[in-house]
């Protein structure tokens, strides 16, 4: 897209799937990357730099049949980035929530 930097993780040994953030191009941002034990496999993170401070956003997608080791990437992942400011989104496939209206 014109005018945005591109951050994607593509799905690994299956066709489709994966996550992709686009940030606009006058906003300084880089991709950051975590060790192995936090390296999600469908989630892309990235810092945005402003004058003051740096904005942590992640992107993640959790499929709903999800295996133990990478749930557990996540959970690290978010533990990670929660030290600072971040704003984290996606799709977590959370099933169990229930949602009620007022």
């Amino acid at each position: 897209m014109t005018g945005y930097v591109m951050f994607r993780k593509d799905r690994l040994g299956r066709r489709g799937g994966g996550v992709i953030l686009y940030i606009k191009e006058s906003i300084q941002a880089y991709e950051i990357k975590f060790e192995k034990e936090a390296e999600c496999e469908e989630a892309v993170w990235c810092n945005i730099v402003t004058r003051n401070s740096t904005l942590t956003v992640g992107l993640v997608y959790r499929s709903p049949n999800i295996s133990m080791e990478e749930n557990e990437k996540i959970h690290n992942a978010i533990k990670e980035v929660s030290k600072r400011d971040c704003i984290i989104m996606g799709n977590f496939n959370h099933g169990h929530i229930q949602w009620t209206s007022l």
